[in-house]
């Protein structure tokens, strides 16, 4: 009896041994800066950028004109009224930086919400296209954190998986 459980451990061992892992690799970097959704959140943000520095440059050229109207009244004015319209100048100044400042931090999240979004999706594909097609691992590696040193073509998945975002994209 106890031979037959000794032959049925050693055999249960060696068939467990034989399942191989199944291990791909993906270019994080690729991946992410060629995903279509990605470039279209960057090209949003930019253009919403550039609207954001039209209108704090407008803002900045009217606030320079009323310095300048400002200081054509205070030298016509006494002392303690130019000292008045001066501090009021610099506090105005002080809310338009903080307004400014403050819309700036806000499209700057909006950003980062988006792009943590995108990135999300990315992970959540890979995961699912590792549960699919039987995969035990799939790495991710960049330029810049290598963990993957070395893998051969036919485990690289990069291409694979961004033809398949951006196809799901387009839908």
């Amino acid at each position: 009896m106890k031979n037959i459980f000794y032959v049925a451990a050693v055999a249960f061992a060696l068939t467990a041994c034989q399942n191989e892992s199944k291990i791909g690799f993906v270019d994080n970097g690729i991946v992410i800066n060629d995903y279509q959704e990605k470039k279209d959140v960057e090209t949003k943000f930019q253009a919403k950028e550039e609207a954001f520095r039209k209108k704090a440059d407008s803002v900045g050229k009217e606030f320079q004109l009323e310095v300048q109207e400002t200081q054509l009244t205070a030298q016509k004015a006494g002392q303690a009224k130019a000292q008045e319209l001066m501090g009021g100048l610099q506090q105005k100044q002080q809310l338009l930086q903080q307004k400014m400042q403050m819309e700036q931090q806000q499209l700057q999240q909006e950003f980062q919400t988006e792009i943590d979004s995108v990135i999300s999706k990315v992970k959540k594909h890979v995961k699912a296209y590792g549960k699919k097609n039987g995969y035990t691992y799939i790495l991710g590696t960049s330029e810049g954190a290598a963990t993957v040193m070395y893998g051969t073509e036919k485990n690289d998945l990069t291409k694979i998986i961004l033809e398949e975002l951006n196809k799901e994209y387009k839908k």
